[in-house]
């Protein structure tokens, strides 16, 4: 085997190679753990925030809830206990909907 580890050495360093991740339709160029973390997500994800590449943030659920409040027409309770509703009047009171 003469020649083999000169050969061995004279080889040319490796090319590094470039990542790209796609965010909004560009690609960029990032580092291998970046790459890594960006395939755990999906491209609907991602955001540039400060020319760094972060998550979206989550959107925050909607709660609805009703509430007792004064309406046109409405239930008039007995004692003011909403238990027991005894009719329905002009001014009275009615469940709303109310969202956070």
């Amino acid at each position: 085997m003469p020649g083999f580890f000169e050969a061995l050495a004279n080889l040319p360093e490796p090319k590094p190679r470039k990542l790209f991740v796609t965010v909004d339709g560009v690609e960029h160029e990032v580092t291998y753990d970046k790459k890594m973390w960006a395939l755990r997500y999906n491209e609907e994800e991602l955001m540039i925030k400060d020319g760094e590449i972060v998550l979206k943030p989550k959107p925050k659920p909607k709660t609805q809830y009703s509430v007792l409040k004064e309406a046109k027409k409405g239930y008039v309770f007995q004692d003011d206990d909403i238990h027991w509703p005894t009719g329905i009047i002009e001014g009275g009171k009615a469940w709303l909907i109310e969202q956070e």
